[in-house]
C-alpha cells in the first residue's frame, strides 16, 4: 500500500539529487555449459542490465522465478561460480570494481542476506556468528546487542547458543536478518528475504531495512513479493528474462496502473490478488531461447515488427526508465 509518509520521503530527496554510492552499468552474466561432452554453449541469464543504488534509498528489483534476480546479487558480491562470465562494469563511489576489489569491500561495505539458509557456519554457534558483525565495542555489549536484535524477530535468548542445525527455516532467516543489519555496510542486498517469516515478524523486518535506509543505508531489496516491496521501497525495477524493463517510482504501483510504462509491469500489478487476478497469457523465455529483440515480444498486447527485430534501449520516461519503443 503506498502511504503517506512514502510520498513524504520521496519529496525530500530523489535519486536524481545525488551520484550513485553504487551503479551497475551494460552488465551482463553468462554460464559454460557443455553439450553432448564436447560442444561448449554459452548460456546469457543476465543482459544490458542497468541499476543505481543511492545512499538513503532502498531499490526493490521484482520478477518472476527465473529472471535473474539472485543471479544478480551473486554477481554483486562476486560470488558465481567458477563457469560464469561478466560483462560490463559495476562502480562502487565512482571507482570501477575488479575481481579483487569486489573482494576487499565485501562483507565490509557491501553486505548480502542470502536467499538460502546454508549460509550459516554449520559449526559455529548463532550467537557468535551474529556478534562478529558487531564492531568496536566489548564482547558482553556484544552479545547485549546480538540477543536485542534477536528479540526483535521473536527468537528467545537461548537461540544464542544453538547451532545452526537446531534453527527452523523461519529461524535460521531472522538470525541472517540480524547478522546483516548489525553491520556496519553502507550497501544492504537482500535477496529474497522475507519467505517463511509471519506477519509481525516481515512487518519488523521491513521496518528494519527502511530504518537501514533512512540511516543512510543503501538498500538492494530483491523480491518476488510486490506487495512487501511497494511498503517500504523508493523505487522498483521490474525484472524478466534476466534485464530491467522498468525502474518506477513505487508509488506508481498502486491503483490501475497508469503511471507505469512497460506493458509486463501493468501485468504484473494486474495479476497480484489485490487487482484483478489476471494472468498473463505465455511464458517466459529461457536463458538459452531469448529473442533476437525485445524479450517481452511473444507476449506483448502492443508488439510490432521492430519489436521482433530491435532489443529497446532503457530510455528516461515520466521520471523512471522503461525498455521499450512505444511505452507511453
Amino acid at each position: 500500500m503506498y502511504t503517506a509518509d512514502m510520498e513524504t520521503r520521496q519529496k525530500k530527496s530523489s535519486p536524481e539529487d545525488g551520484m550513485p554510492v553504487f551503479q551497475v552499468m551494460n552488465f551482463g552474466v553468462s554460464f559454460s555449459q557443455y553439450e553432448n561432452g564436447i560442444n561448449r554453449k554459452e548460456l546469457h541469464v543476465i543482459t544490458d542490465l542497468d541499476i543505481e543504488l543511492y545512499e538513503g534509498k532502498i531499490l526493490a528489483v521484482v520478477g518472476s522465478s527465473g529472471s535473474g534476480k539472485s543471479l544478480l546479487a551473486h554477481a554483486i558480491m562476486g560470488i558465481l561460480p567458477g563457469n560464469a562470465t561478466i560483462y560490463g562494469k559495476m562502480f562502487y563511489r565512482h571507482e570501477e570494481l575488479t575481481r579483487a576489489s569486489i573482494a576487499r569491500i565485501r562483507g565490509k561495505k557491501i553486505c548480502l542476506i542470502p536467499q538460502s539458509v546454508n549460509y550459516l557456519d554449520p559449526l559455529e554457534k548463532v550467537g557468535s556468528q551474529i556478534s562478529r558483525a558487531i564492531n568496536g565495542v566489548p564482547k558482553a555489549e556484544k552479545k547485549r546487542r546480538a540477543i536485542e536484535m534477536m528479540a526483535r524477530y521473536s527468537l528467545d535468548p537461548q537461540v544464542y547458543d544453538y547451532y545452526p542445525h537446531q534453527l527452523s527455516g523461519g529461524m535460521a532467516r531472522k538470525v541472517l536478518l540480524s547478522i546483516a543489519l548489525l553491520s556496519d555496510c553502507e550497501i544492504l542486498i537482500a535477496d529474497e528475504p522475507t519467505p517463511g517469516l509471519d506477519e509481525p515478524s516481515l512487518a519488523e523486518v521491513l521496518q528494519d531495512f527502511r530504518l537501514a535506509a533512512d540511516e543512510g543505508k543503501a538498500v538492494l531489496m530483491i523480491t518476488h513479493d510486490i506487495q512487501a516491496a511497494v511498503r517500504i521501497a523508493d523505487r522498483i525495477a521490474v525484472f524478466y528474462a534476466g534485464s530491467t524493463l522498468e525502474v518506477a517510482d513505487a508509488k506508481a504501483f498502486s491503483g490501475d496502473g497508469s503511471q507505469l510504462c512497460h506493458p509486463y509491469s501493468k501485468a504484473l500489478l494486474q495479476a497480484m490478488p489485490q487487482q484483478d487476478f489476471l494472468p498473463l497469457d505465455g511464458v517466459q523465455p529461457m536463458p538459452g531461447d531469448l529473442p533476437e529483440g525485445c524479450l517481452f515480444y511473444e507476449r506483448c498486447p502492443i508488439r510490432c515488427e521492430d519489436c521482433r527485430c530491435s532489443r529497446p534501449q532503457s530510455r528516461p520516461v515520466r521520471g523512471g526508465k522503461v525498455r521499450c519503443f512505444y511505452a507511453a
